[in-house]
């Protein structure tokens, strides 16, 4: 099978998001600059570079209640700064709680029961009990081609670890079990890990 994506695909459902996976899910916390919190799961998230460390999400689509794509873009680029909560399988029902289209004033962390606690170092929430969480300061949000398409690239400026996810120094993600994100309605979970070599290791 071959198609032209502006020709439209002719299956029951676009498979665009299914052929791309696994995704990590960035479980991205905000402050309004009105004081409002706000969270919200991104499946087109990950990191981009090592040093400094950064990271990218990508939000694809509005709200009525908004200026600015969404209430996380709105909020980032109101105030600089975001941060990534990394998802276990343990959360995956309150995460999707928080994917709903609430209303901008609408606080997640309450609607879903969600524990939150503030960051170290930028004035934003953050999962308390998550694996491992990101404090971000914003460097650049991108318009991408479409109507409410935008990047959002930050840098890690502080990293906050769950200690029971650490074996022997190592952060484990067989300690909490990434949950993952395919095509359609479909999630998936880190069980097993194995390791390779370089060649030129």
């Amino acid at each position: 099978m071959f198609y032209e994506p502006k020709d439209g695909h002719g299956l029951p459902h676009n498979p665009f998001n299914a052929i791309i996976t696994p995704r990590p899910i960035g479980w991205i916390s905000t402050r309004g600059s009105d004081g409002g919190d706000n969270l919200a799961p991104y499946s087109f998230f990950n990191a981009v570079a090592y040093v400094p460390p950064q990271v990218m999400f990508a939000s694809t689509s509005s709200k009525d209640d908004r200026e600015f794509g969404k209430d996380s873009t709105e909020n980032i680029r109101d105030t600089g700064v975001f941060c990534v909560n990394i998802v276990e399988y343990a959360a995956r029902d309150v995460m999707n709680t928080t994917s709903g289209t609430w209303d901008k004033g609408d606080d997640e962390f309450t609607r879903a029961g969600i524990e939150k606690v503030d960051c170290s170092l930028i004035d934003c929430p953050r999962v308390a009990n998550a694996p491992a969480s990101l404090e971000c300061r914003m460097t650049q949000i991108v318009k991408l081609e479409g109507e409410a398409n935008y990047l959002v690239l930050g840098e890690v400026i502080g990293v906050h670890l769950r200690d029971d996810c650490l074996t022997d120094g190592i952060f484990d993600v067989t300690k909490f079990n990434p949950l993952t994100r395919l095509g359609y309605r479909d999630y998936s979970v880190v069980r097993e890990v194995f390791s390779l070599a370089r060649p030129d290791d």
